[in-house]
């Protein structure tokens, strides 16, 4: 049975938008309580309503119907989300608003928060201080002191091995982790990625550092937006620049080192290959957090994302596979299931005078990268292509443009917006 027609979606959603905009102004929603790490946990009855009020509920949420696919069984998570990346719908969820431990997925929003501050090519000699404050058992990629690097070797070291001494050194650059966290928690705010409270801004458990699947999902798709965000978080391999020593003769040499991506549906392991569309985004694993994972795929012109957080099953490699299976269902449900919620634009987004909530006009947060406005309305996806040739690894990435259309209706701003993804970059080479 295929879905109803999108003025009956958009109908449905009059009815949420006041309660959906009440939520996005209530102090709960900025509320940043400790992280949710105890195995038996359970999560709230009442959660942020942001996205639409089923996304607030505890438990899954899904609308199955005839022609729908049954949800995959074996997915163990605490907390997931599938959600189309261009029309912002939610196609299922599961206990989307729990605010829980992100590790390294955090990333994502220290990226999108970043990136647009400094050329690729700037370069930065690495003092002892900017190393300071990195938890122990960090995962690092291997930067040496007093040491040039440029923005890019950075942006790399903090995607491919979620380098925390990456991130270190370009909040150093940033005036200092103090000040990149308050911007990091500014930026979470203006996305409406209110689940979200920055203490530490390379993921590493800290109290009360908090964020969601529907927030992952929200930030990985503000993040998207910008080239070198695509860019970095679809890179297999790439070299590193290594130690400088002296050789034989004495003279100093500077060698390099392969960094290999830690996202295993992107790179592929012993036991998980390489997803098929997949573009990015961002893994983590930390103690408090568990395992989690954002990922973004597309296959025949579909464009999903994925956030799977702290599955119980044991495996190094579970939040892939579960991921994966997720991947699988939502290409499957896509245009037959009517969504359980939405993706909300940014709150700069919203068109003048209007209230802010998650109905207004998208566009991009956070500074440079290709603009909602930047091409013309209708630019469709393009497929993912075979495997080619080359050297640094890149995978697929994506690209979102596009116009949007906004609609008043019944007190409050309807969105039928899609983010167009026409830029994906052709993989050169593959593991």
């Amino acid at each position: 049975m295929p879905a109803p027609e999108n003025s009956v979606r958009r109908s449905l959603l009059i009815a949420s938008a006041v309660l959906l905009s009440t939520a996005l102004t209530a102090p709960v929603a900025l509320a940043a309580p400790k992280p949710s790490t105890s195995p038996s946990a359970t999560p709230p009855a009442k959660m942020s309503s942001v996205g639409g009020a089923r996304l607030g509920q505890p438990g899954t949420q899904v609308n199955l119907a005839g022609g729908v696919p049954v949800l995959p069984k074996d997915v163990s998570a605490r907390s997931w989300i599938v959600a189309d990346a261009e029309s912002g719908e939610v196609l299922a969820a599961h206990n989307a608003h729990w605010r829980l431990a992100p590790a390294s997925t955090l990333k994502m929003l220290f990226a999108d928060t970043l990136l647009p501050k400094w050329p690729r090519t700037t370069e930065h000699k690495v003092e002892p201080s900017d190393l300071a404050g990195i938890g122990a058992g960090s995962s690092m990629v291997g930067i040496k002191e007093d040491e040039t690097y440029t923005v890019h070797d950075l942006w790399l070291g903090v995607f491919l091995r979620s380098g925390n001494d990456a991130v270190h050194v370009l909040s150093a650059m940033n005036g200092g982790v103090k000040n990149t966290v308050a911007e990091m928690n500014e930026h979470a705010e203006e996305l409406q990625a209110l689940d979200t409270y920055v203490v530490s801004p390379d993921g590493y458990d800290a109290g009360e550092q908090v964020s969601s699947a529907y927030d992952l999902t929200l930030i990985a798709r503000s993040g998207l937006q910008k080239k070198d965000f695509r860019e970095y978080s679809s890179t297999v391999t790439a070299k590193f620049p290594g130690e400088t020593k002296k050789n034989k003769k004495g003279k100093k040499v500077r060698g390099s080192f392969e960094i290999r991506n830690t996202n295993r549906l992107l790179a592929g392991d012993s036991d998980v290959p390489v997803y098929q569309g997949i573009a990015g985004v961002k893994n983590g694993n930390t103690t408090n957090a568990g395992a989690t994972f954002t990922g973004v795929a597309e296959r025949d012109g579909k464009v999903l994302l994925v956030t799977v957080m702290n599955p119980e099953k044991d495996g190094s490699n579970e939040v892939y596979k579960e991921t994966a299976r997720l991947f699988d269902w939502g290409f499957k449900a896509a245009g037959k299931v009517e969504p359980v919620g939405e993706l909300v634009p940014p709150r700069s987004a919203a068109p003048a005078g209007a209230q802010p909530g998650p109905s207004a006009s998208p566009g991009e947060a956070g500074g440079a990268g290709t603009g909602a406005g930047a091409a013309g309305a209708g630019s469709k996806a393009v497929a993912s292509a075979a495997t080619g040739s080359g050297t640094d690894g890149m995978g697929v990435a994506l690209g979102i443009t596009g116009g949007v259309l906004v609609l008043l209706a019944g007190g409050a701003f309807l969105v039928n917006r899609r983010w167009p993804l026409p830029d994906l970059v052709r993989r050169r080479s593959r593991p």
